[in-house]
């Protein structure tokens, strides 16, 4: 199917992309059947695709970010839109302006779609609430972190055939602080996997099972039945107090290494959303061995986002 036919016929309503918790099971298949055609698309040919020409996207991030900062503005280039992106450092901010007055301006300027990253869980919410645009949530404190869900969903979408049920799905390392994690949860639990989480008690509290997961302080009993192990890293950033009393005895007792391959099942596979610490959560021999398809996330995240953009933004403003 070609995008256009595809986007005649779609009925995704959001004008927002807040979270996983959300989107309905209709609009997560949508979402992934169009970043089916765009990765298609892209394979086949490099050119831009026109689907957001003259469109203006603003991508305003208040925390460091790599992968999700430059995919986002790949996947705005690839449907042809208009890319400006402000660091916290070089806004107004800085200057004592609120987050509802940069936003205002950046509408007012006229921005088609605004793409925030923010310390403060609820901040791409509060702006959603308050613009006429679009709004996604490139990640707001440890509360959510839509597009990396769905591209991480998208991922093992490819390796299971399209079928999550009966699937096990273990989150190892820094739950308690993940906005990843929470978003991964809510999502995997629509499409059907098991999932369960794993790590410190500090890090890992038994209050999650209330989500629908297994929580699990047993490192071989958590990987030895998962289809994907998925790692975190330690959110130091995000913490105020000490939740182990070393990173190498974290290493020691919940870090994925050569020496625990065996543990996994011959087809498992890893995932992480990055950054990596090398030789903390897991080390390079599993990180850049054949169950790693973590470089398949970060494509992957491209065609996730020229979903998800294109959606949203002909939710608001027509096809």
């Amino acid at each position: 199917m070609i995008v256009k036919d595809f986007l005649k016929n779609a009925s995704f309503k959001h004008k927002d992309l807040i979270s996983t918790q959300a989107l309905s099971i209709d609009d997560v298949n949508e979402i992934f059947a169009l970043a089916d055609i765009f990765k298609a698309s892209l394979k086949n040919d490099k050119t831009k695709l026109p689907y957001l020409k003259g469109r203006v996207v603003v991508n305003l991030f208040f925390e460091p970010s790599t992968r999700t900062r430059t995919a986002f503005e790949m996947a705005a280039h690839k449907l042809d839109a208009d890319v400006i992106s402000i660091a916290a450092s070089a806004s107004s901010s800085v200057k004592g302006e609120t987050l509802k007055d940069t936003a205002k301006n950046i509408q007012a300027l006229m921005a088609d779609m605004i793409i925030v990253r923010h310390s403060c869980s609820g901040a791409a919410k509060y702006l959603a609430d308050r613009l006429e645009i679009p709004v996604l949530n490139a990640g707001d404190g440890a509360h959510a972190h839509p597009t990396q869900a769905l591209l991480d969903a998208f991922t093992m979408r490819e390796k299971f055939g399209g079928n999550f049920k009966g699937k096990n799905i273990t989150i190892l390392g820094d739950i308690l602080f993940s906005r990843v994690a929470r978003s991964n949860i809510h999502l995997l639990n629509k499409l059907g996997a098991n999932v369960t989480l794993a790590g410190p008690s500090t890090l890992v509290p038994e209050e999650f099972e209330k989500m629908g997961v297994r929580v699990c302080y047993d490192l071989r009993e958590a990987i030895s039945d998962a289809d994907v192990v998925m790692l975190l890293r330690i959110q130091h950033e995000r913490q105020r107090a000490t939740y182990f009393p070393s990173i190498s005895e974290y290493a020691k007792v919940f870090g994925l290494n050569a020496s625990r391959e065996n543990l996994l099942k011959k087809d498992a596979f890893i995932m992480h959303p990055g950054p990596i610490n090398r030789g903390v959560e897991l080390d390079s021999f599993l990180a850049d061995s054949g169950r790693s398809v973590i470089l398949n996330q970060v494509t992957n995240g491209v065609a996730v986002r020229m979903a998800a953009m294109k959606l949203c933004m002909q939710a608001k403003f027509g096809k």
